[in-house]
């Protein structure tokens, strides 16, 4: 089995080892598969019974902010190359395709820091609560549905949009190796402090190192990068 860490990926070299290897690998991937599965489903059962109250007073502000749709669902990647639609409470105004058109066309260096991060600092399109819930990460909550659904992971890459394929290059075959997940090592490593080269190669040595004891550890790292709030806008 290959093993990781942060900084360099190691293989063994015998030829006889790899074939030892070998014949364990699938066992043993597959054993890791259905642990990591069931812990995805047990968390996601639990967090939405837990935060059911949390969710619905959310929904409720949502919707009463404007009279808009509560929730956002974007097509996104997952796993093996899958297209799904990743749900979000909804945290930007109703037209905020045509904001955004209409910024990145008239502001040059609001279009630098979009081609560049694929994301604004200073979005026009986010609503006053929704930078709260972006913040405070309550905006993803509903993504324990796709979770549950088999579409995404507790813990994983965050899932990304066609456009940003080319930026990952060969490493994307990484990153469809393994489910998306709400949380993840670029989470915990500082999240959008980090530039998006990095956050590539952070995804790329998840995928390569998954185990359930780093499941568990990003896990529990999660709790004060949310605290915090560590690179969240």
């Amino acid at each position: 089995m290959v093993e990781a860490n942060y900084s360099k990926i190691t293989t063994p070299h015998s030829p006889s080892v790899l074939r030892v290897e070998g014949s364990h690998f699938s066992e043993a991937s597959n054993m890791r598969a259905i642990v990591l599965r069931s812990l995805d489903v047990i968390i996601a059962i639990s967090a939405l019974i837990f935060l059911f109250p949390l969710m619905a007073a959310t929904a409720v502000i949502v919707f009463l902010q404007d009279g808009g749709p509560i929730f956002y669902a974007q097509r996104r990647i997952g796993y093996r190359g899958r297209k799904f639609a990743c749900f979000k409470f909804r945290s930007m105004v109703i037209d905020s395709e045509a904001r955004l058109k209409a910024l990145l066309d008239s502001d040059p260096e609001a279009r630098a820091e979009w081609d560049r991060d694929h994301k604004l600092r200073r979005d026009p399109r986010i609503t006053a609560f929704g930078a709260f819930l972006r913040k405070s990460s309550i905006d993803e909550l509903p993504q324990f549905f796709n979770v549950l659904r088999g579409e995404m992971s507790v813990v994983g890459p965050r899932p990304i949009v066609d456009s940003e394929v080319p930026r990952y290059g060969w490493r994307f075959q990484s990153y469809i190796s393994v489910r998306p997940g709400l949380t993840g090592l670029w989470q915990v490593m500082g999240r959008n402090n980090t530039t998006y080269r990095r956050r590539v190669a952070i995804d790329h040595v998840f995928a390569r190192s998954l185990t359930v004891r780093r499941y568990i550890w990003i896990l529990i790292m999660t709790i004060p990068a949310v605290l915090l709030r560590r690179g969240s806008f």
